[in-house]
């Protein structure tokens, strides 16, 4: 959610129609203002459990409203998504909260590997016929690259963001291979397939400092009070040999380049994560997250006079 007010500019509920459907800038400004900063983020993104990050308790209560609508016109969520949200291979022109990064594609460009998407008189008429993915092409990767080729993605802004400050863009990236690749043995054979399976993926971009390091999360805790987490709450794996440390880290390579690529590290810093199945709300559609924030002419006047070595 990419916002410019400042705290004393933000808009007041008194001016702010409250909607059903998925929340304006200004609703989220007004209605559903951010319980976690942005250090507490990274800190939750790095804790080892990516089930701290929330959206906020009132905002989850009109998704599971408005959820019960689509699944009842649609017939499920994934077919609302493929039958109307995701555009393959197109910029994301039905979220109403918009990114100030720059779209490298024009709506109605050609895109190598974009299927062909059914009339929307079609969509109207039947919402609830089931639909697949689209079929692959012959030279599609086995699982997610750096390099996708943009007719194998969907790059949507989150439409129900978690709770974050003002000035960060909940980015989801979808895609139509799969995340993890085809040889990831199962995790009841591989110690380290099972870490993937129970803590999922994730990442930083855009900085020299290391992220902020889970012994700190304690501290942060009292922003999850509404959520009742504890400690002993938490559902993580304990570090594992450097071995093993050098295998997780492998496997977010290529997402880690991707998110790179496109959110240039001299304007951006990112989190980005990829939720453990027990965590995914649409598991048969695999996407990553990305939270990024653009950085301010001065961190980036400062960056350019002081480069790293």
């Amino acid at each position: 959610m990419a916002v410019d007010a400042k705290p004393s500019e933000l808009p007041s509920q008194d001016h702010v129609p409250l909607g059903t459907g998925p929340p304006t800038r200004e609703e989220m400004l007004a209605y559903y203002p951010a319980k976690f900063t942005w250090r507490q983020l990274k800190t939750f993104v790095n804790s080892g459990d990516l089930g701290l990050l929330k959206r906020d308790r009132t905002l989850q209560k009109r998704y599971d409203t408005w959820s019960v609508g689509i699944k009842v016109k649609y017939g499920s969520m994934v077919n609302y998504l493929l039958n109307f949200r995701l555009q393959w291979g197109q910029p994301d022109t039905i979220s109403v909260l918009h990114s100030s990064l720059e779209e490298p594609l024009t709506q109605g460009s050609a895109v190598p590997n974009a299927p062909n998407r059914s009339s929307q008189e079609d969509i109207v008429l039947d919402p609830k016929i089931l639909r697949k993915l689209p079929p692959l092409p012959a030279d599609a990767p086995k699982y997610f690259r750096a390099d996708m080729p943009a007719g194998l993605l969907s790059i949507t802004m989150n439409d129900w963001p978690y709770s974050v400050p003002a000035d960060i863009e909940h980015t989801l990236i979808w895609s139509r291979v799969p995340i993890f690749p085809p040889d990831l043995p199962p995790p009841t054979e591989s110690s380290l397939s099972a870490r993937l399976h129970q803590d999922g993926l994730w990442g930083f971009t855009g900085t020299d400092s290391p992220p902020p390091s889970p012994s700190t999360l304690p501290e942060c805790l009292p922003a999850l009070a509404d959520w009742g987490v504890t400690m002993e709450k938490l559902v993580r794996s304990p570090r594992g040999t450097e071995e093993e440390e050098r295998g997780v880290k492998l496997y977010g390579l290529e997402i880690e380049t991707f998110v790179k690529r496109r959110w240039n590290e001299r304007e951006w810093e990112t989190a980005w994560f990829v939720n453990p199945p027990r965590l995914q709300s649409v598991p048969e559609l695999t996407h990553i997250h990305v939270f990024a924030r653009r950085k301010s002419p001065e961190e980036i006047s400062r960056a350019d006079c002081n480069p790293s070595e």
